[in-house]
């Protein structure tokens, strides 16, 4: 399974009502339980399919993988995805992407696409500044609540 589909999976049992999420895909099973603020997950990958006995040798020792480091919040106000869906930075392909780094906005300004099962939604910037960081990328997915500007 997909680190990043993990992370967001774990984020999103960790920010909500849910105690509990297991999800099997082709690959493996996943269940992730929040227990008392923690968030506890486990993972299964998928049963292997039969090959053909080798002689026995001896299996290395499993390697235990560290949890990610929390990702930190920028400094400044952070303008979130309020959908799922994907990020444009400009009207249209060719187009000036709305706002750059460095860019002066006011509250209400267009800043960027979310397009959300083919319709076009225009993100507007909920407060007056500048722009210090586009934490989006052009035609990427962004879940909601994903951050996608930094604004001071």
């Amino acid at each position: 399974m997909d680190l990043r589909k993990l992370k967001t999976l774990i984020d999103l049992v960790s920010e909500s009502n849910v105690s509990e999420l297991e999800i099997t895909e082709a690959e493996g099973k996943v269940r992730i339980v929040k227990s008392g603020g923690a968030v506890v997950q486990q993972y299964a990958p998928a049963p292997a399919p039969p090959v053909a006995q080798a002689p026995a040798q001896p299996m290395a020792a499993p390697v235990a993988e560290l949890p990610a480091p929390a990702p930190t919040e920028p400094a400044g106000h952070v303008v979130k995805s309020p959908m799922v869906g994907t990020f444009y930075r400009a009207a249209s392909p060719g187009a000036k992407p709305f706002v750059e780094v460095g860019s002066q906005i006011k509250e209400g300004e267009t800043i960027c696409i979310i397009e959300a099962m083919k319709i076009l939604n225009e993100i507007e910037a909920d407060k007056t500044g500048t722009v210090t960081r586009i934490l989006g990328e052009n035609g990427q997915a962004v879940e909601y609540g994903q951050p996608l500007f930094v604004i001071e």
